[in-house]
C-alpha cells in the first residue's frame, strides 16, 4: 500500500510517499480501505517532532479516516466486510489501508460522502469529550470558544448550538468572523476587540459558563476574567504557549474549574464510550443535516505537504481533507 511516511522530524519536505506492507488488524480491530483522511493539528506537531506517537501506535501520521471495511478481527461482532465507516485511529491514517479499533468506528451518516465523513472523528470526539463529558456543558448555558473558525471550533459551535447553548467565538479575520456568525455564534475579532470586554458586555457582567481554549498564552489569565462564577475552562492546546505567569486568585474567588486533555492518550475504553455517546446523541443530527462538518479544502494524497502548509498558515476555516481517490498511485 502507499503511505505518507515521515523521514525525519521537521518541515513538510520530510513527508514522502512510500510503499509499505498492509497492516494486519488484531482480534479487536478492523482493516479499512481508506478513501479520505483528515488533517489535524496533532499531525503537524508530530511531523515537527513535538508530539511523538504512543509506543503502541503506528508511526504513520493521521488520526481520522473514512472508508470501507475489508477485514474484521476475530472478536469483532458489530462490523462486517463492506461496511462503510469513519474511524478515530491511533495513527496510520495517511495510508491506503489502516487498522482501526472496532469500537472507535462509526457508521457514515446518511447522505454523507467519504470526504465529509473523514472530517468527523477527531473533531467530534474531541469536542464531545471536552465540552459535554469534562465541562458538562448544558442547555441554557453560555460558551466561549477560542479558535472558532478551526475544525474544532466550527464543530464546537454547531454542537453547542444544537443543544441550545449561547456561543461566542474568537477569530482573527473578517472572513472567519463571518463564518462563525453564519454558524450561529457571536464572533469576536481578536485583532480589534478585547474578548473579555465583549463577554462582560454581552452577558451583563456575568461571564460565560464554559470556555474551550486552544490558544493558551495570555488567554489563560484573561479566561479567568471572562468566566462566570462556577465556570469550567478546558484547555486542549497551547498554540501561543503553555508557560505563562498566572494569578490564580480569580480561580479560587470564582470557584472555577480548570482542566485539559489530549485525545490520543486516552484509554480505548473512554474512546469507545465517546463513540457510543456520539452515535446516540450526535449522529442523528448529522443524518438529518442539523449539523454538518465545515470543509475548508481538499487535497490529493500526493499534495499532503500543501495540506500541511494550509493548516500552518492558519487561514483555513473548518477541516482540511486528503482525498485518496484523487491519487494516481492507488493499489488495487
Amino acid at each position: 500500500m502507499k503511505v505518507i511516511a515521515l523521514k525525519n522530524p521537521g518541515g513538510v519536505d520530510q513527508l514522502e510517499l512510500q510503499s509499505m506492507q498492509i497492516p494486519h488488524p488484531n482480534s479487536d480491530e478492523v482493516l479499512i480501505r481508506v478513501y479520505a483522511a483528515g488533517i489535524n493539528r496533532p499531525d503537524i506537531l508530530q511531523r515537527q517532532g513535538a508530539y511523538p506517537p504512543p509506543v503502541d501506535a503506528s508511526p504513520i501520521l493521521g488520526l481520522e479516516v473514512a472508508g470501507e471495511i475489508i477485514h474484521c478481527g476475530a472478536n469483532v461482532k458489530r462490523w462486517k466486510r463492506g461496511d462503510k465507516v469513519c474511524a478515530l485511529v491511533n495513527g496510520g491514517g495517511y495510508a491506503e489501508y489502516v487498522a482501526a479499533p472496532a469500537a472507535q468506528c462509526l457508521p457514515i451518516p446518511q447522505y454523507f460522502s467519504y470526504l465529509q465523513a473523514a472530517a468527523l472523528p477527531e473533531t467530534f470526539f474531541t469536542v464531545w469529550h471536552n465540552l459535554f463529558q469534562r465541562a458538562q456543558l448544558k442547555a441554557g448555558e453560555s460558551l466561549l470558544i477560542h479558535g472558532g473558525a478551526s475544525g474544532i471550533g466550527t464543530t464546537a459551535i454547531q454542537l453547542a448550538r444544537a443543544f441550545n447553548v449561547q456561543v461566542f467565538a474568537t477569530a482573527g479575520s473578517t472572513q472567519k468572523c463571518a463564518a462563525i456568525k453564519a454558524l450561529g455564534a457571536t464572533p469576536i475579532d481578536y485583532r480589534e476587540q478585547d474578548f473579555v470586554s465583549v463577554i462582560k458586555e454581552q452577558t451583563q457582567g456575568q461571564g460565560v459558563n464554559v470556555i474551550l481554549d486552544m490558544v493558551g498564552g495570555d488567554y489563560i489569565q484573561r479566561n479567568f476574567s471572562a468566566a462566570a462564577k462556577e465556570a469550567r475552562i478546558v484547555n486542549i492546546a497551547f498554540l501561543q504557549g503553555s508557560k505563562v505567569q498566572i494569578d490564580f486568585m480569580p480561580l479560587m474567588l470564582k470557584r472555577l474549574t480548570l482542566t485539559g486533555s489530549t485525545l490520543r492518550a486516552q484509554s480505548a475504553e473512554l474512546k469507545a464510550k465517546i463513540a457510543n455517546e456520539l452515535e446516540e446523541n450526535v449522529w442523528p443530527l448529522l443524518s438529518n443535516k442539523t449539523i454538518e462538518p465545515v470543509i475548508d479544502s481538499v487535497f490529493s494524497f500526493e499534495q499532503v505537504a500543501a495540506a500541511h502548509e494550509r493548516m500552518e498558515s492558519n487561514q483555513h476555516i473548518g477541516k482540511i481533507i486528503l482525498d485518496l481517490t484523487l491519487s494516481d498511485n492507488k493499489d488495487d
